[in-house]
């Protein structure tokens, strides 16, 4: 059995350098020659890569190494430190998480597009188009073209990206975790702002991606930035504890006894807390000091239900605390989290929790969409992660509803903030914000089914639409197409105004919302003036019977004119600042007289 006793380490210190000295960032400087050392700046990351996929292609990671180095070489970081060791660090995040060659390649050529006259055309040429599209993915929009829509419209491109592959969200949290270690270059206003968006938006995200190994360290560093001085004081506390390791381990000594006594192979390691956990805990409860208990995970060798041996042997060993004990296996978290969680009286009259999962649990806790990338013949991993991206697909169905891209983020950041609650209805489950209606319920279903909803019964009995649903309740929802006796008679057709007064999720909202949306034009966002501009100079085209067999003319003339991109010359198309006529003559001119 193969268990991390230590988590988060394998990712490196979540502490910028400045406060808390990182060892990769040591570990780039030094590769990058910037302490006399002559050695591959690419080693680290190749030896990371092959231990955990022997058989990756380190060739390829030099070579995408080699392009990215040349492209920002000039380039500083706020910090001085030469650019190239950001997409450096980013690659070494990823592999860290075990991810495959094709991530850590776009991860050191991620920003290449953005900040470098490198086209998108030539690295998908010389890349492939799986690293195009991921290095698409988290290309921004550019502020001085698209102002204040710019964030929301790159989140919301990035979110669509990751709809047809979610390595690009793998790759945007291991930016952003970088990014946050090395915050002390910019100013407080920046920190303050870089940190808030992180907690609002990329913490919680990847939360829903399951991806603890790479939470707990973007927890501690939002901790470190927005409350230093709550982040000091556990810093402290954790530094000076007395005989703890001492302690743990005598713990974990008993423990394994007891689980050898009942015939349950497991792994037992202790688990401490990380600081923004140990934070929230101590706020939650407001306690004068750090709440922070010892704690130990025990990682069976077996099926789940060796789980419950083990939770027998370790209750056999101390007594219980009542109302300690929560059975994440038999109903998951939303992120598809499984563990037994239960707090003893240990050793010494003193409380411990313990956390008793499966070998595949613990791999799922810890990397979550990742884990099928870190162990590819893992057919638990690879059901997990389809399971753990429900939510992703749910957020596309109605980001395509959402016209604004503005409105498409604060939807976001509330569906990412709600609890979640299960209910059940038709044979299946359904995922729910936290004070979820029937009709929430309804618009998950289906849009028509949701704009006809009449009735509905919750565990059997009827209730009005506007009442809350509990976690676990079983849900039929009744249409006018449906026929039932008990249906109001009369109804109207169509979704009611007032339901907008209690309905808690953004595919019921926008779908209401949309229905009683006013005649005038909608908006359009900037992805359809992309389409739209192109479709424009492809039939402007057709009016001179030509075509483009590519859209390397495109880009060149785009690049000529001014434009960041492309794609903001085909906006300014679409919005008629650039007349498509005038961008046929001078395209044709320039694939006709290239000189």
């Amino acid at each position: 059995m193969n268990v991390d006793a230590g988590h988060g380490a394998a990712l490196g210190r979540a502490m910028p350098a400045s406060r808390q000295e990182i060892p990769l960032t040591r570990r780039l400087r030094s590769l990058l020659g910037l302490q006399g050392n002559d050695d591959d700046p690419v080693t680290t990351l190749a030896r990371t890569h092959r231990n955990i996929h022997p058989s990756a292609d380190a060739g390829m990671l030099r070579r995408s190494y080699g392009v990215a180095e040349n492209c920002h070489r000039g380039q500083k970081r706020k910090s001085g430190d030469p650019y190239i060791t950001h997409p450096l660090a980013v690659a070494q995040i990823c592999a860290e998480l075990g991810m495959d060659t094709t991530t850590l390649v776009a991860a050191l050529l991620h920003d290449t597009v953005e900040d470098t006259s490198y086209t998108l055309e030539t690295l998908q040429v010389e890349f492939g188009a799986e690293v195009a599209h991921l290095v698409d993915g988290v290309t921004k929009f550019d502020k001085a073209f698209y102002g204040k829509a710019a964030e929301a419209e790159t989140i919301r491109k990035m979110i669509v990206a990751a709809g047809k592959d979610v390595r690009v969200l793998i790759i945007k949290l291991a930016d952003r975790l970088h990014n946050m270690r090395t915050l002390d270059a910019r100013s407080p206003a920046s920190r303050a702002r870089i940190a808030t968006a992180t907690l609002d938006v990329l913490v919680p995200l990847c939360d829903r991606l399951g991806i603890q190994a790479l939470k707990r360290d973007l927890d501690d560093v939002v901790l470190f930035h927005l409350r230093p001085e709550a982040y000091a004081r556990i810093d402290e506390h954790v530094r000076n504890r007395p005989g703890w390791s001492e302690y743990l381990a005598a713990v974990a000594g008993k423990a394994r006894s007891a689980l050898r006594r009942s015939r349950v192979p497991a792994v037992v390691t202790p688990r401490p807390r990380h600081y923004y956990s140990i934070w929230k805990d101590t706020v939650a409860g407001d306690h004068a000091v750090p709440q922070d208990l010892p704690r130990i995970a025990v990682v069976v060798d077996g099926p789940p239900t060796d789980c419950y041996a083990a939770l027998g042997a370790i209750h056999g060993q101390w007594r219980p605390v009542a109302g300690r004990f929560k059975d994440f296996i038999a109903s998951p978290k939303n992120n598809l989290y499984r563990s037994l969680h239960t707090t003893v009286t240990g050793p010494d009259g003193r409380l411990v929790e313990v956390l008793i999962r499966t070998e595949a649990m613990h791999r799922c806790a810890e990397y979550g969409v990742a884990t099928g990338y870190r162990y590819p013949k893992s057919q638990y991993a690879e059901a997990a992660g389809a399971d753990q991206l429900t939510w992703l697909k749910r957020v596309l169905d109605w980001e395509q509803d959402t016209v604004d891209a503005g409105q498409f983020l604060a939807s976001l950041r509330c569906d990412l903030a709600e609890a979640q609650i299960t209910v059940f209805a038709q044979g299946r489950t359904f995922e729910l914000p936290s004070g979820s209606t029937p009709v929430d319920l309804a618009y998950e279903l289906g849009p028509d089914k949701g704009d006809q909803t009449l009735a509905a019964t919750i565990n059997g009995r009827l209730a009005p639409l506007s009442s809350q649903l509990d976690d676990g309740d079983v849900v039929e929802i009744f249409t006018e197409t449906d026929g039932h006796a008990h249906a109001e008679q009369g109804a109207p057709r169509g979704p009611r105004r007032e339901w907008l007064d209690f309905v808690k999720s953004n595919q019921a909202q926008t779908h209401i919302n949309r229905y009683f949306a006013e005649k005038n034009t909608p908006g359009i966002s900037i992805a359809d003036k992309v389409r739209l501009g192109r479709a424009t100079i492809g039939l402007t085209l057709r009016k001179h019977d030509r075509g483009l067999a590519s859209e390397v003319p495109l880009r060149r003339l785009a690049e000529e004119l001014g434009f960041p991109d492309l794609e903001t010359m085909l906006v300014a198309v679409t919005e008629r600042t650039l007349e498509p006529d005038m961008v046929v003559e001078q395209l044709i001119a320039l694939v006709d007289h290239p000189d």
